[in-house]
């Protein structure tokens, strides 16, 4: 089935996104900008940019029947809503310049939504491994870069949609306005349709006269970019020199060799869990620190672990790489306005406690330094990227076997909606999402807040964990870890409307 609708005008992302008119030259585009194009540019085929987004909703009580027919009939009463789901890619004559969304184009839902079965018994471990599946293959360029898979099986009356967005379409944040509108949420949008379309791919001649047009304004914004990015470095250089040494704290650019760092593989293999949100407010205030001082420690803690068992030591500090939206709009539901922080990880100190307190620091110092060197100028300096070599280059590089320096791994904390989501009338209880691999990096640690919990969600390789609940038990010991040495009384909060947690051997 086909679903269409009229397109509804709006201004663009950015100044750097060209809007055409439909009159002579097809329907409406508009320009990725310099982050979107190098989440396209860097894939591979190792090299994955979609992220994941997974939904488990119950169906215990609910009136009325869930399945994949309510489940489709709810996605397309939606689709009006959700138009990055309606882009597709549109390339420049000889890659002169970065692709072009051409919007509301058709969506053929009997290929974008898809059902899979979870085997017996219907568990998180048996989940998550159909959640690997799905993560291990590239997205189709040739349509809008999605896809939705309605997971049947899980024990317990409940059901799992698994979301595969290319990260080119949407950053955190826009994936989190994204889901909240295709859910029902009280005091959300109601649903309505329109079955026109506009989808027509302009002339070539006119994707030559856009990209010629914006060539010459980036020619002409140049030597502020160059001004503004060698002020910011010198005040960084600055701010440095001024600061106290601590020894225990990781350089820039000194990410040391580890299990964790090697070539990436196509397959992935992912893991999740889940924590109580109030719980982790809680060890955050009596720390005095922020809840994503409190997310980076425990990944440090967890991470400690794991280079133990893999390495045989952990007797210096890595670097991970946290993203950071520069837009934070909640109208905002497609591109990617990030930047990252590289935040030291103290996975060489035995005290929790201590690993908290490093972590706040190495993280104020990061956001300082941020804003010092102008939290755009990452996306900014994108736009100029090579658009005739950049593809092949990165695949040259994820071929090789280099060390990366920049980072160990990445680590992501998202504030996710708020209030409960339904879909088709069934409530979603859980929620995760994870982010891409980077060269070098096939460890991503995804922290999503949802109502009352947290999901914690690893995505990795097939070579680098024996199991990857290694990854997500380390990570919810490390956390409880944290909050005996913060001295909350009681045990463990369990987030009794989620799947029960995968048990490791060993």
């Amino acid at each position: 089935m086909t679903v269409s609708r009229k397109r509804r005008g709006g201004p663009g992302i950015d100044g750097s996104m060209v809007w055409a008119e439909a009159a002579n030259r097809g329907g409406d585009v508009k320009r990725l900008n310099g982050m979107d194009a190098y989440l396209l540019y860097t894939e591979t085929p190792s090299l994955h940019s979609h992220t994941l987004k997974v939904a488990v909703v119950d169906t215990t009580g609910i009136s009325g029947q869930f399945d994949f027919d309510a489940f489709r009939t709810h996605f397309r009463r939606r689709l009006h809503l959700l138009e990055p789901f309606r882009y597709r890619l549109v390339e420049i004559p000889l890659r002169l310049h970065h692709p072009m969304w051409l919007e509301d184009c058709d969506v053929d839902l009997d290929y974008h939504l898809r059902r899979v079965r979870v085997p017996a018994p219907g568990g998180r471990r048996e989940l998550d491994e159909v959640i690997s599946r799905v993560a291990s293959t590239p997205l189709d360029r040739a349509r809008p870069l999605w896809e939705f898979y309605f997971a049947e099986g899980l024990a317990g009356n409940r059901y799992a949609l698994i979301g595969k967005v290319h990260h080119a379409l949407a950053d955190g944040v826009a994936s989190v306005n994204l889901l909240a509108r295709a859910m029902d949420i009280v005091g959300g949008p109601t649903p309505e349709r329109d079955d026109e379309t506009t989808c027509e791919p302009p002339r070539p001649t006119r994707l030559l006269a856009d990209a010629g047009r914006d060539h010459v304004r980036q020619i002409g914004e140049l030597p502020g970019l160059v001004k503004d990015a060698v002020t910011g470095f010198a005040r960084v250089r600055r701010r440095a020199q001024q600061r106290e040494d601590i020894p225990d704290l990781a350089d820039d650019f000194s990410a040391p060799a580890t299990f964790l760092n090697h070539q990436v593989s196509p397959e992935r293999r992912f893991g999740s869990a889940t924590l109580s949100l109030s719980e982790v407010k809680q060890v955050a205030k009596a720390l005095g620190v922020s809840v994503n001082d409190v997310v980076l420690a425990t990944a440090a803690g967890a991470l400690r672990r794991l280079l133990i068992r893999y390495d045989g030591h952990a007797d210096e500090p890595i670097i991970a790489s946290v993203p950071t939206a520069t837009n934070r709009s909640p109208d905002r539901v497609t591109g990617n306005e990030i930047s990252g922080l590289s935040i030291s990880l103290p996975v060489h100190v035995t005290d929790p406690l201590e690993r908290v307190r490093l972590v706040a620091t190495a993280t104020g110092r990061a956001k300082e330094d941020h804003e010092l060197i102008g939290p755009e100028l990452y996306c900014r300096l994108m736009t100029y990227l090579p658009t005739a070599v950049a593809p092949g280059a990165f695949r040259w590089l994820s071929e090789r076997d280099g060390r990366n320096r920049m980072m160990n791994v990445a680590v992501s904390n998202v504030p996710g909606p708020r209030e409960r989501g339904h879909f088709a009338g069934a409530p979603v209880v859980e929620l995760y999402s994870t982010g891409v691999l980077s060269l070098g990096a096939p460890v991503n640690i995804t922290v999503w807040s949802y109502v009352d919990q947290m999901g914690v969600a690893v995505l990795t390789d097939d070579q680098t964990f024996d199991d990857v609940h290694e990854a997500t038990g380390a990570f919810t010991d490390a956390f409880f870890e944290i909050r005996s040495a913060a001295g909350i009384p009681g045990d463990p909060t369990v987030v009794d409307s989620a799947l029960p947690e995968v048990e490791v051997n060993g």
